[in-house]
């Protein structure tokens, strides 16, 4: 490939949290991305003790699914739930993995669905649909301009 050819930017060519957060911005100012109204009360896995602090963790939850759904087709909320997962300290005894919860995963995917961001694969799981690819492109390209500014 020549130096000079111009060539597409992808959400592998970014750095993952500055495309996580211009990701969520997106989400949060769409008008079809709704934030639910547990979300203000719900625990991210059953090994934490308290709800997410920040006012945009939907958000942000959302874009790091739809970037891991991106990065790997075919995924599914089994695996997203291992993936969130985390350790329980149960104190002096010896710790042990617990995945995360499968309600906010399964609520968030089923948006990016309605949106036609993600569809459902024929064998299981979810992959990015030709609309939610270029979506996800565009705003990688976004990133990586603002970065060489």
């Amino acid at each position: 490939m020549a130096e000079d050819e111009p060539r597409g930017i992808c959400v592998r060519d970014v750095a993952a949290r500055d495309f996580i957060a211009a990701y969520a911005e997106h989400l949060k100012n769409s008008d079809k991305f709704e934030l639910p109204v547990w979300a203000d009360l719900v625990k991210t896995a059953c090994h934490k003790e308290l709800a997410p602090y920040g006012d945009d963790w939907y958000y942000i939850r959302a874009a790091s699914i739809a970037r891991k759904v991106y990065l790997r087709p075919g995924l599914g909320v089994g695996q997203l739930r291992k993936w969130y997962g985390g350790t329980d300290k149960r104190g002096v005894r010896t710790e042990h993995f617990r995945k995360a919860n499968a309600g906010v995963i399964r609520s968030v995917l089923i948006q990016l669905q309605e949106m036609k961001v993600v569809e459902q694969c024929e064998s299981g799981g979810r992959r990015m649909t030709r609309v939610g690819q270029q979506d996800l492109d565009r705003i990688a390209g976004s990133v990586f301009h603002d970065e060489e500014k």
